[in-house]
């Protein structure tokens, strides 16, 4: 049987899998911000299954402070990002990178 913190390993590394397939593939800026986000709560799941220090021993409590001090930074970074994703989308009339719509634009399918 595979034990827990492997689990959470193993399904942190395939949400950080999906977040990365969804940043790559969005051209919108709100849903890479999200993917972004997705991204980050993997890796908050990857550092919380190695913060077990030994089997039924207590886990170690500087990955538990540094999941939550970075909860509070993703969720402030996430606020500044949406921000400055409605000020661009209010001047450019897009929620597109430039690049982007340039892509959609020569794409001929």
């Amino acid at each position: 049987m595979i034990d827990a913190p492997t689990l959470y390993g193993l399904c942190g590394a395939a949400v950080i899998g999906v977040g990365i397939y969804g940043f790559m593939i969005h051209a919108n800026i709100l849903r890479r911000l999200l993917a972004f986000n997705v991204i980050g709560s993997g890796i908050f799941l990857m550092l919380g299954a190695a913060a077990g220090r030994a089997p039924g021993g207590p886990p170690d409590p500087v990955p538990q402070a540094l999941i939550i001090t970075g909860i509070v930074v993703a969720l402030s970074a996430t606020a500044l990002g949406v921000a400055l994703l409605v000020a661009y989308a209010r001047a450019s009339d897009s929620a597109r990178l430039p690049e982007d719509i340039e892509d959609i634009e020569d794409d001929p399918a």
